[in-house]
């Protein structure tokens, strides 16, 4: 009996390629349980929520010039779900240096590329982590994946069996408008997306259009290529492989729409600036010299269409090399500068610029893909997401959902991960660093909450001083 391949799509195929020992192109997700769970009931969720997808029973088979997915004939859940616990009265510390050991260990090649781990005696409840590699699917997909396997109430409402194909969520359940309204507005893209893929690629009848989108398609890559490498810091060290992660307690996501509010600005464009003035206090904690052209972080943006099923998985998202000037010393200044850099960005091509570059990567040879890896990341710090999640809290086989953390890998010679995302009122905000970066994790965690402080106190004191000024 023959044995079906798919043929992986070009971009895809560039991310298994990324893959490498410094930096193994896993996206992990952590979700901190408020009690224990039922090993079985976790079983049976994988199979009714998860197996459902292809690629979670696919293995990679990469041959040269081609890459393919192909069922595994030998697939079984236990080769993918491992039970464990943490030793003592295990708390965050205990969690954290586990994460790290899994999270700098590769996925196993033979099988399947992703590993889950259910992890018990965790402070009163336990914790589930989830190792997927890139090439399966980009964050935003991986994100409404590992959440699709939630509910928004602890019993749960299992599907149909792992033996369909295509996952069958009920249209109108709260989760499904939970995760819509996420990746809704996940998406300050839509518009330049549906301009550039629309209205473009299309319709080929608006020539002006494409004149003015390849013009400025041009520009940006001119820009990209252009674009001096990042300064000689601390920051950017040759690459041991073995990763270090840290977690915050979460901000309250009511203050930060304050502070947004009170600067005339966007909460992603507050989360931003706070997460420059942590990186400017860092180098003051270690004594090392700030940057005087600031610093560079790549950020996902991501290209998928609004209304795509939650099934449809694979990579369609492009990457934006944000300025973080950590050069300005005062926040609300910074906080200006950082606003004024993202609605640049917000107008510029250099999303679809870098889709392009991956899509035109993964059909040449990989010693290309190597050397335009290498370029390309040699102009950022750090890699950076910002994914908004559910507003209300979810429960997994049973366990509400306490503290949930995603990280997307980085790539090339980029050793920082910075993640931000938003759950049930709150801001949650991770690091992973590789050991040989001049940075210790727990550090730039505190160093975030108190640049965020920071923040929030001299807007809230500028906007009341304002309205003082207008009442008298």
């Amino acid at each position: 009996m023959s044995i079906t391949r798919t043929p992986m799509t070009s971009v895809d195929r560039a991310w298994l390629r990324m893959d490498s020992p410094e930096n193994p192109m896993m996206i992990c997700g952590v979700l901190a349980l408020d009690r224990q769970i039922s090993i079985n009931r976790l079983k049976h969720t994988i199979e009714q929520r998860l197996l459902c997808f292809d690629r979670f029973r696919q293995r990679v088979i990469d041959k040269g010039e081609r890459a393919y997915w192909q069922e595994d004939p030998l697939f079984h859940i236990d080769n993918h779900l491992h039970q464990i616990a943490l030793p003592g009265h295990a708390g965050k510390t205990e969690l954290q240096t586990l994460v790290s050991d899994l999270n700098s260990s590769a996925l196993d090649f033979r099988r399947p590329l992703w590993q889950m781990h259910y992890i018990d005696n965790y402070e009163s409840g336990s914790a589930v982590l989830l190792r997927v590699h890139h090439c399966i699917a980009d964050g935003i997909s991986l994100v409404r994946v590992m959440l699709s396997l939630a509910d928004t109430t602890p019993e749960p409402r299992l599907r149909r069996s792992a033996s369909s194909k295509t996952p069958t969520p009920s249209a109108g359940s709260g989760l499904q408008k939970t995760l819509h309204r996420a990746v809704d507005s996940a998406l300050m893209a839509a518009e330049q997306t549906r301009l550039f893929l629309s209205e473009i690629r299309k319709e080929p009848n608006y020539p002006m259009k494409l004149a003015s989108a390849a013009g400025g398609i041009a520009t940006d890559l001119l820009k990209l290529g252009l674009a001096p490498f990042e300064p000689a810091t601390g920051l950017r060290q040759p690459l041991s492989g073995r990763k270090q992660v840290a977690w915050a307690e979460p901000l309250d996501l009511a203050e930060v729409k304050a502070c947004a509010k009170a600067l005339g600005g966007t909460i992603n464009d507050v989360l931003m600036s706070t997460v420059t003035c942590a990186l400017q206090r860092h180098f003051k904690a270690r004594k090392e010299p700030i940057p005087e052209c600031g610093l560079r972080v790549a950020v996902p943006f991501n290209l998928r269409p609004l209304d795509q099923p939650i099934q449809t998985l694979g990579n369609k998202f492009g990457l934006v090399i944000v300025p973080l000037p950590v050069e300005i010393q005062d926040p609300i200044m910074c906080f200006n500068q950082v606003r004024e850099n993202m609605n640049r960005l917000k107008h510029s091509y250099q999303a679809q610029v870098t889709y392009s570059l991956l899509d035109l990567f993964g059909r040449g040879p990989d010693i290309l893909e190597r050397r335009a890896l290498d370029l390309l990341s040699n102009k950022a710090s750090a890699v950076l997401t910002n994914v908004p999640g559910p507003k209300e809290p979810l429960y997994f086989a049973g366990g509400k959902i306490t503290q949930p953390m995603f990280w997307v890998p980085q790539s090339g010679t980029i050793g920082i991960g910075l993640s931000v995302f938003s759950y049930a009122g709150t801001v949650q905000f991770g690091v992973t660093l590789d050991k040989n970066i001049h940075a210790d994790p727990d550090e730039v965690i505190a160093h975030f909450q108190e640049s965020f402080k920071a923040l929030s106190h001299a807007a809230l004191a500028g906007r009341e001083g304002l309205i003082n000024r207008q009442a008298g």
